[in-house]
């Protein structure tokens, strides 16, 4: 699994699974790519696996080409800082739960602590939760993103998933982040 992931938000849209394939292959070079469709809007994640760090000159070149597809496309260049096997590790993950934030200058090294030390690593180990990680944009905002591949919709919300996020210290941390998205995906194909 790389290290480097270039992301790549389509608002306004399902894009076709074969039509991001095919962009992707075409601006990147890239062979695959992961395609997300938000469940509660019409929105298209793309994620692609970078087996080294691209140069600035490309990173806009493929923001541009991506703006001419879309006026309102976004792109982040991730840096996967923090990987856990779920506790359903291996069973199939038609869904993803997506979180991405900034984070108060004066909270970060208590958000990270939170995140690395019980935050994530908590989540991980709740029953239908097959894979979780997190990453730091190296381009693009926000700086800060999580994701979570669940087995079924129903583990985000289920009462271990809610413990996790009920913590004292998830009730100081939480009121720091800024800039917030938090959406929930399902596979594409």
């Amino acid at each position: 699994m790389s290290m480097l992931q270039l992301l790549i938000r389509w608002p306004g849209e399902h894009l076709d699974t074969a039509q991001a394939h095919a962009w992707v292959a075409a601006q990147v070079g890239a062979p695959s790519a992961r395609v997300l469709h938000a469940v509660d809007a019409p929105l298209t994640y793309v994620r692609v696996a970078l087996a080294e760090a691209p140069a600035p000159e490309r990173v806009a070149a493929w923001l541009a080409a991506a703006q001419d597809r879309n006026p309102g496309a976004e792109l982040a260049l991730l840096r996967r800082t923090l990987t856990r096997p779920g506790a359903s590790a291996g069973r199939p993950a038609p869904w993803h739960y997506v979180v991405e934030t900034d984070v108060s200058a004066d909270a970060e090294a208590d958000f990270n602590a939170w995140y690395d030390q019980e935050h994530l690593p908590g989540l991980a180990g709740v029953p239908g939760t097959v894979h979780a990680e997190r990453h730091l944009a190296a381009h693009g905002v926000p700086r800060y993103h999580a994701s979570y591949d669940l087995q079924t919709r129903e583990t985000f919300g289920s009462p271990p998933w809610l413990a996790v996020r009920a913590t004292a210290w998830s009730d100081r941390v939480r009121p720091n982040f800024r800039n917030t998205r938090r959406i929930m995906f399902r596979d594409a194909g």
